[in-house]
């Protein structure tokens, strides 16, 4: 539990406030306004949390508490684990000491699927190797709720599932497969994520197009090469902790019986790999290593003369702490956008600094994503503001992406601002209309406007723009429109349902 409590207060105390909420973070909040059993990003669970946080206010506080929660859980899993396979207190602080230094850090900072998702993977490691110690049902109906709700909460979930059973039906275990536990089990995973696997069916299944769509704009940029490096830099603090973890249960004969968690591992990164994903994705299958790696290294010094490991304890749980200062700037957001330009350069070759496109910038991607979006969203406030009362109602306001939508409707969300609104991603469903389509003033917010939108109106000004140097958004300019015409009117319809048509049955 101390451990727990240690990863809420670095969550909460080592988060600069001169950054704002994530790019990401205001779409899923936005999720909050449209309760449904499907989005064409990510399954519904991420929608109940954002529905309890802006039913709590929305505060700054209320939108980080999950994923410092989820983390929070997940070392308290962890350390469960590590008792489980035999450690002592000294193993439980060393293995929770590792998942606290690494890049859990800021995985579990951001108000994303991802946090949850390592919560739900590692609690069905923990719970597998409990029903090797003791086979009862329970454990097994454990994992199965559990998982469905990890396929209730992201998709990635299922190359996870694939894992274990590869791992089940490579070990002795196997025999679980002819089980009415394991099969119930199955049953309330498949229950649990039925109502999302409808919505997936109903709409001509957008999933595959949300993967056709990410493959081509960033994992084509992934290579097997910069994947497994990143893997030994997300957790390079505890490299050599998880790594024996690894070996040991595979290879040792204490963690024998437990080898199938090793082959999840194996199993889990080896389908990322082939399938080009993301570096974080495979986030989720360390913390089990971390226990498991701290119990070998108290089985190890237990051999060793007890002087030598009677320095060698406590100079162990230093080590992850001392490897771990170094990277504290990326794992963080201790540091302003200007130091950060200048300390970032240090962490250029670990690429930090690389973003989907595959280049280097000055920035993390991640921090160049929580800049620039109160700007934004005061200046289009203000852009409304200046329009005739009379009128003022009948505004759309149309911007280019998620991110720009997200951010203006959550800080104007105590505004009476028109919602914004976009045609990527989920906010296809929440489009007006044809019959809110009497639009007498049209703000739009892009990085690129076209030049030949001054001829669709009466007036056509540039109210602002995204000035902060750091931002991701800078440059982002405020076009207000007043008197549209009927082509620039048709012509947001025809794009409206020309993008929905992309992605399925709607």
């Amino acid at each position: 539990m101390l451990l727990a409590l240690l990863k809420a207060a670095t969550g909460y105390g080592l988060a600069s406030r001169a950054y704002e909420l994530h790019r990401d973070e205001y779409l899923y909040l936005n999720y909050g306004r449209h309760l449904a059993w499907g989005y064409l990003e990510v399954p519904p669970l991420t929608a109940l949390q954002s529905w309890i946080t802006l039913a709590l206010g929305g505060s700054w506080f209320w939108v980080k508490f999950w994923p410092i929660l989820w983390g929070s859980l997940t070392v308290y899993v962890v350390a469960r684990a590590t008792q489980r396979l035999g450690g002592g207190a000294w193993a439980v602080v060393l293995a929770g000491l590792c998942y606290i230094v690494s890049g859990f850090a800021r995985l579990n900072f951001l108000f994303q699927p991802n946090s949850f998702e390592v919560f739900a993977f590692t609690l069905a490691c923990y719970l597998l190797i409990c029903y090797v110690q003791r086979p009862r049902p329970q454990y097994l109906y454990g994992i199965g709720v559990g998982l469905g709700l990890a396929l209730l909460n992201k998709y990635s979930a299922l190359f996870f599932i694939a894992a274990v059973l590869g791992a089940l039906l490579a070990t002795p275990l196997r025999r679980v497969l002819a089980t009415r536990a394991f099969w119930l089990s199955a049953a309330l995973a498949l229950g649990l994520w039925l109502p999302n696997l409808l919505w997936q069916l109903r709409h001509g299944i957008p999933f595959l197009q949300h993967m056709r769509e990410l493959h081509d704009t960033q994992l084509v940029y992934v290579s097997g090469a910069a994947f497994w490096l990143d893997q030994a830099v997300m957790c390079l603090p505890a490299l050599w902790v998880w790594v024996p973890g690894l070996l040991g249960l595979l290879l040792s004969r204490p963690l024998q019986p437990y080898r199938v968690v090793g082959l999840i591992y194996c199993g889990g990164l080896l389908l990322l790999t082939l399938l080009h994903g993301k570096s974080y994705y495979a986030l989720g299958y360390y913390p089990i290593l971390f226990a498991a790696g701290a119990v070998w290294w108290q089985q190890q010094l237990s051999r060793w003369p007890l002087r030598a490991a009677n320095v060698l304890r406590p100079a162990l749980l230093v080590l992850p702490l001392l490897l771990s200062l170094p990277f504290l700037p990326i794992l963080f957001t201790l540091n302003s956008p200007a130091r950060m330009v200048a300390v970032g350069q240090h962490y250029r070759s670990t690429g930090a600094l690389r973003w989907e496109d595959g280049q280097d910038h000055p920035l993390p991607q991640d921090f160049a994503d929580m800049l620039g979006w109160q700007e934004l969203a005061d200046k289009t406030w203000q852009a409304y503001q200046a329009l005739p009362a009379a009128t003022r109602a009948r505004t759309l306001i149309l911007t280019a992406n998620y991110g720009q939508a997200g951010a203006i409707n959550y800080v104007n969300r105590h505004r009476p601002l028109p919602a914004a609104h976009s045609f990527n991603g989920s906010y296809l469903f929440w489009f007006p209309g044809p019959a809110a389509r009497h639009w007498e003033h049209i703000l739009v917010i892009d990085d690129e406007p076209d030049p030949a939108l001054g001829t669709h109106f009466r007036q056509l000004r540039r109210a602002g723009a995204v000035r902060n140097p750091y931002a991701r958004e800078q440059g982002t300019a405020i076009l207000v429109g007043s008197g549209p015409d009927s082509v620039i009117v048709r012509q947001i319809s025809r794009e409206h349902q020309q993008a929905l048509a992309t992605w399925g049955r709607f």
